[in-house]
């Protein structure tokens, strides 16, 4: 592999390529939180770090010129950092971790790299998102539906769910307001062409006219 500039000439680097380093990890840094930010879910203080963290890696490595020991306290320090962080999506973490290996790059004087690195994966992690690849299905939904303690409810609401559903799994059973009410817990898959409305309207005819919930399924926050 060879370095896009001499950045180190016997241990010490001119000021304008450490200028050039700094820059190039600022302009990689921008595009990354620019392009992370489309379908993501993103604060302005990840979108600052996303930014400032590649430049602020990049002079660590300067800094450190290829040193051992400043190396290993370097990375000590931070090391301490994912300890002092609130624990986040895997996919935020991941970006960071891209953020760093560009600093990295740019700190060591492979300017192409970084900026090559930053275009392929930055694209692949927009297209991914854009995809909803690895989401769940836009027709899986979330169903409760509250019953008096009265009521018999196996079996009740077979025939709905067949007229109106493509799938449909109980996942829990639960009591409610001291015992009076059953709150019945599906996760199901809407059929193609049907009304929620009638759904609902047909289920309340069988659960005593209470309350029915259908919402998307709340998806776990993933951490590493």
């Amino acid at each position: 592999m060879i370095r896009c500039f001499p950045l180190l000439e016997d241990g010490v680097f001119s000021g304008s390529d450490f200028l050039l380093s700094v820059l190039t990890a600022l302009i990689c840094g921008l595009f990354i939180a620019c392009l992370f930010m489309v379908k993501n879910r993103c604060s302005r203080s990840l979108a600052v770090t996303l930014v400032m963290l590649p430049a602020i890696v990049a002079v660590v490595i300067i800094l450190v010129n290829g040193n051992v020991g400043y190396g290993v306290a370097v990375a000590g320090a931070f090391s301490l950092v994912r300890f002092r962080s609130a624990p986040g999506r895997s996919q935020d973490i991941s970006i960071i971790f891209l953020t760093m290996a560009v600093g990295l790059a740019c700190g060591m004087g492979y300017l192409g790299v970084a900026a090559a690195v930053t275009l392929i994966i930055s694209l692949v992690s927009l297209l991914l998102n854009l995809s909803d690849f690895g989401g769940s299905s836009r027709a899986e939904r979330e169903l409760k539906i509250k019953v008096p303690e009265d009521l018999d409810f196996e079996g009740r609401f077979e025939e709905i769910f067949k007229s109106f559903l493509d799938r449909y799994e109980l996942e829990s059973v639960k009591t409610a307001n001291m015992g009076t009410i059953y709150v019945l817990q599906y996760n199901v898959t809407m059929r193609p062409g049907v009304t929620v409305k009638s759904m609902i309207d047909e289920i309340r005819k069988h659960n005593g006219n209470l309350e029915v919930n259908l919402s998307r399924p709340e998806i776990a926050m993933d951490e590493l």
